[in-house]
């Protein structure tokens, strides 16, 4: 099945276009004219989608379980086509488009399922009390509802599973949310297909046209416009620090603030343990550079930092990672943008003062090669931009004297989405001292493993203190997703032929 996208917006259930038109930069392959986005758009499909939500949002948890479900099947049924025009506007590898199309199926499927168990209602009862003294007590439940309309904004390094049927659609469409999603730029083919997936699904099973809409490309005023909508209730976000934080202000000088659950980045330290060191540190070395180095560590779990207490042990650590970087070829990035972006962070960190270079690379227009560095813990510890990500394959080693001042550099990071303990038996005391302050920097923590693996199911999460996302009580990864879009109501006396059917 061979695609080739007409270049259109898709506005409740309607294909339109525009004037202006740009064109695509793939990697390889054909470039495509697409219509470019404006604030009347947007203006319609937040119309629509309002319009939508007095249905789609008093929809029965079956209904939107077989849409989602349908939305996966629509998917899979373009599964070819999906990675052909994936691969060739990224860059990235078949292997690496086909398991994130399962992953993109998969959530869908898993909260379809998940949403009949009803669960996520979180439904509470206390009966009446008429006869108690001194005042009687009403008839109380509880439950969550489906806020209202939600924003997406499509991520760059995720086409699938982080944009237009990504994540936070799948959660907004669970909790009976319609949705109006700003595409990225870097891949508008591929977000094309997906909506006729959706759209598909919206034919088939019936939903309200407005329950769906897709904006491609477009200036600023576009993502401004969609924001401040007083019809959107909620904003997705994956993406950069900086654009993220300025839609969040955005969202917040509206005369109605919203909620902006943004995913905005993350260096995702690891804490490199002594006994494990000395036990396995060249392979640690091998696994460090292997995750470091995976999708040309345009991942927003990318582990960018390495803590290690300074010693032989923690020499030969560092130079197994050194080792495996070098001998690493050049891997293409996802945008030109991306690409100098990178290039010119390494500039920055290899500039600071007490950074040594380890490993520096030629990288040229989009692609990018590793960049390994090192500092002490008191040049670390005296400089914050060394804390900065660097979105792609470099990696930044810390070295501490003992372990009181690893436990320094631990309270001196900002908000993370993973930390890690590489740890062995013997490290358990000093793994204890490190876990509380873990606990209050990162949202997922892993021993012994690396974070470049998400999993998408109930216990995940994937979010953590600023700035790694702007709500550190949310995640936008697994099935607590859902509560992201949807606020509790309480209803008082309300006779049961009147309440929700969710709630009798």
């Amino acid at each position: 099945m061979t695609f080739t996208p007409h270049g259109k917006h898709l506005i409740a259930g309607t294909w339109i276009s525009t004037e202006d038109t740009f064109v695509s930069a793939p990697v390889r392959g054909t470039s495509h004219k697409f219509s470019v986005g404006t604030p009347d758009l947007v203006a319609q499909a937040c119309a629509a989608a309002e319009e939508a939500f007095w249905e789609f949002g008093y929809s029965s948890r079956e209904t939107r379980s077989t849409f989602l479900n349908t939305i996966a099947d629509e998917i899979e049924a373009r599964g070819e086509a999906i990675t052909e025009i994936g691969t060739q506007e990224t860059g990235l590898p078949t292997g690496r488009l086909q398991g994130e199309r399962g992953r993109t199926t998969g959530q869908l499927r898993l909260f379809a399922d998940h949403i009949l168990k009803g669960d996520y209602l979180d439904r509470r009862h206390d009966i009446a009390l008429p006869d108690r003294t001194p005042l009687p007590r009403s008839d109380l439940r509880m439950m969550q509802r489906p806020i209202g309309p939600v924003a997406v904004f499509g991520a760059s390094n995720f086409p699938l599973a982080f944009s237009t049927a990504g994540g936070d659609t799948v959660a907004a469409f669970a909790a009976g949310c319609p949705v109006v999603v700003k595409g990225h730029d870097a891949h508008p083919g591929t977000g094309e297909i997906i909506a006729e997936a959706i759209h598909a699904a919206v034919e088939k099973c019936n939903m309200p046209k407005g329950v769906f809409s897709l904006v491609q490309g477009g200036d600023l005023s576009v993502g401004q416009a969609l924001v401040q909508h007083p019809f959107i209730k909620a904003v997705g976000f994956t993406g950069s620090l900086a654009g993220g934080r300025a839609l969040f202000d955005l969202c917040m000088k509206r005369p109605e603030p919203i909620p902006f659950f943004g995913e905005l980045g993350s260096v995702n330290p690891m804490f490199m343990l002594p006994e494990a060191i000395a036990a396995r540190g060249e392979d640690l070395g091998k696994g460090w550079a292997g995750s470091l180095a995976m999708g040309a560590g345009q991942f927003c779990t990318n582990p960018g930092i390495a803590v290690v207490i300074d010693g032989s042990e923690a020499d030969a650590f560092v130079e197994s990672a050194r080792a495996t970087l070098s001998e690493l070829g050049a891997q293409v990035m996802l945008t030109d943008g991306i690409a100098k972006a990178y290039t010119s962070g390494a500039a920055k960190i290899g500039a600071q003062q007490g950074v040594q270079d380890l490993l520096t690379s030629m990288c040229d227009q989009r692609e990018a090669k590793p960049f390994l560095f090192k500092v002490s813990a008191s040049d670390w510890l005296g400089n914050h931009a060394l804390s900065d990500e660097v979105f792609g394959p470099l990696g930044l080693v810390v070295v501490a004297k003992d372990a009181d001042e690893m436990h320094k550099i631990a309270r001196s990071f900002d908000g993370q989405l993973t930390a890690t303990l590489h740890m062995d038996e013997d490290d358990t005391a000093l793994a204890r001292r490190l876990l509380p302050v873990l606990e209050r920097k990162a949202g997922r923590i892993l021993a012994n493993g690396f974070p470049t693996g998400v999993e998408v199911c109930d216990s995940m999460v994937h979010g953590g203190p600023y700035p790694a996302s702007t709500n550190f009580g949310a995640t936008s990864v697994g099935t607590l997703s859902i509560r992201r879009f949807l606020r509790p109501v309480c209803y008082q006396d309300i006779p049961e032929a009147v309440l929700p059917v969710d709630l009798v």
